[in-house]
């Protein structure tokens, strides 16, 4: 029997993840506590998607844990041994604005959890492929200082920088900038997954994130971007552009991209592996150019104000550069670029909170 545990398991990427292992025949432990929804309040719950996968997934099976007890988790763990073929930890505070708020915590989830979890393969299930969802955000405010140059709608790097062509690779610095204590607190995580692998020569890799986006996400105003911009679309909620004059540009991949990455390591696993992985320039986006495709997709006027005050530690300009992932797993490519995951965003938004009486009419 192949086991997979998977934390953080009702959220955008476990939920992706749990459905995606399911189908190509492995039983799935899933933990998850809906601590998104203490985060960020009751819209941003995950109980909804929780619920949908114990009614669908009939190889799923839901664990109440936190990710912080310790002796949970190695219950859970010496419970399968080494049955459990691979971890897939998305579990994580992710928003640099809550974190500010209760650094405790934010700390304590991100980076303590983390090593419970990476001890306890180390303790039960050595073999086993370990998966980190990282962040962008480990390289802290460092991207801003690229060369950039300002056009109607975005800010883009300078054609002669080497990331141009491509986008940021893995060798750009993580230190001498301003990293946010959410950005601290998943780099102290990253560098232990990192170094598990490298110490004691367990299969681990860190996929540090651009927008990692999809229907599932629970968006809301402190996290999962494309998400919450898309249920302001659609509801016509008013939506606060933070800073950069919104030219700001981000990549964004699909849920089922990040996991279809995340199987070609399972199924090829190396040690102490490092990967942006992203949008890349396949599918990436400013603030306003994502603004104005929402009013061509939705059909009705975006409600919008402009703040100059910009987020501590965002980023001006990212966009990943994927080779080094697809340098060593070839078969993998994308299958959504941005306007069908928009759509498809949007269209499941407009179903989700039509429903449920929230969306206004245009």
């Amino acid at each position: 029997m192949s086991i997979c545990i998977v934390t953080g398991a009702a959220g955008l990427i476990g939920a992706e993840t749990v459905r995606f292992l399911a189908e190509k025949g492995m039983d799935v432990a899933g933990i998850d506590n809906d601590m998104r929804r203490r985060f960020f309040g009751e819209e941003a719950s995950t109980a909804w998607s929780h619920e949908r996968l114990q009614s669908d997934v009939r190889r799923y099976r839901h664990f109440d844990l936190d990710i912080r007890d310790t002796s949970g988790i190695a219950a859970l763990f010496a419970q399968h041994r080494k049955d459990i073929a691979a971890v897939v930890h998305t579990a994580a505070q992710p928003s640099h604005d809550w974190a500010a708020r209760d650094p405790q915590t934010d700390f304590t989830v991100n980076a303590n959890g983390t090593l419970n979890l990476l001890e306890a393969t180390r303790q039960y299930c050595p073999d086993a492929a370990f998966i980190f969802t990282s962040t962008n955000k480990v390289y802290g405010d460092r991207p801003n200082h690229l060369p950039l140059i300002e056009s109607d709608q975005r800010w883009e790097l300078d054609p002669g920088h080497p990331f141009a062509a491509q986008g940021i690779n893995e060798t750009m610095s993580i230190d001498g900038c301003m990293h946010s204590l959410f950005g601290a607190s998943k780099l102290a995580a990253d560098i232990l997954v990192q170094e598990y692998g490298r110490y004691f020569g367990l299969k681990t890799a860190c996929f540090r994130g651009g927008c990692l986006t999809g229907p599932g996400h629970s968006g809301t105003r402190l996290h999962g971007f494309l998400a919450y911009l898309v249920r302001c679309a659609v509801t016509r909620e008013p939506y606060t552009v933070l800073g950069y004059k919104g030219k700001q540009v981000r990549d964004n991949i699909h849920s089922y991209d990040m996991v279809n990455a995340f199987w070609q390591f399972i199924m090829k696993p190396r040690s102490g592996e490092v990967y942006n992985i992203g949008g890349g320039r396949h599918a990436n986006c400013s603030v306003l150019e994502v603004i104005d495709l929402c009013e061509t997709l939705t059909g009705r006027p975006f409600n919008w104000t402009y703040s100059d005050q910009n987020r501590t530690g965002d980023h001006i300009w990212w966009i990943s550069d994927v080779s080094r992932f697809k340098s060593h797993y070839p078969e993998w490519n994308y299958r959504y670029d941005l306007k069908t995951m928009l759509g498809e965003i949007i269209d499941r938004a407009q179903n989700r909170f039509e429903q449920s009486g929230d969306a206004n009419a245009s």
